[in-house]
């Protein structure tokens, strides 16, 4: 019997495949605990709809994702600190600082677990970090730390 999985199904597949599996295991398991449906003629066109729809809807995000790296290229974020002597920062900058700034000086709303930081930030000066923005999309995010 041909079914349409609704959910992923470990050894049978995923979301949105259509399989072949046997009637009873359909019958018995797939359909009752609507893990899958039949495949017929409506639903196959359902299907066919939802997968345009969101490959429509991933080529959306993914240009959304070009357009904020090419942004960022062009944005200068500064961050204010307190620090010590020599420049040394009491505590780090952390991500969420860093994206407030940016949200706030350059407009550009991005989460802070897509900010990535190889290492804690603890001196003044300029910095480069990379934000993954998803679909494989990296930007650079060019930062200032300066002193209060």
């Amino acid at each position: 019997m041909k079914v349409i999985l609704q959910q992923d199904v470990k050894g049978k597949g995923k979301r949105g495949q259509l399989v072949e599996v046997s009637d009873g295991y359909a019958r018995n398991f797939l359909l009752p605990k609507k893990l899958a449906v039949e495949a017929t003629a409506a639903n196959l066109n359902v299907m066919k709809l939802q997968d345009e729809a969101r490959k429509k809807r991933e080529a959306e995000e993914k240009a959304e994702a070009i357009e904020i790296s090419k942004k960022l290229e062009s944005c200068l974020v500064k961050v204010s600190a307190r620090a010590g002597e020599g420049g040394r920062l009491f505590g780090a900058v952390t991500s969420q600082e860093i994206a407030d700034a940016l949200k706030e000086q350059c407009g550009i709303e991005l989460s802070k677990n897509k900010i990535v930081q190889d290492e804690p930030i603890k001196q003044c000066g300029s910095y480069q970090l990379k934000c993954k923005l998803g679909y494989e999309i990296t930007g650079m995010l060019n930062l200032v730390v300066a002193e209060l």
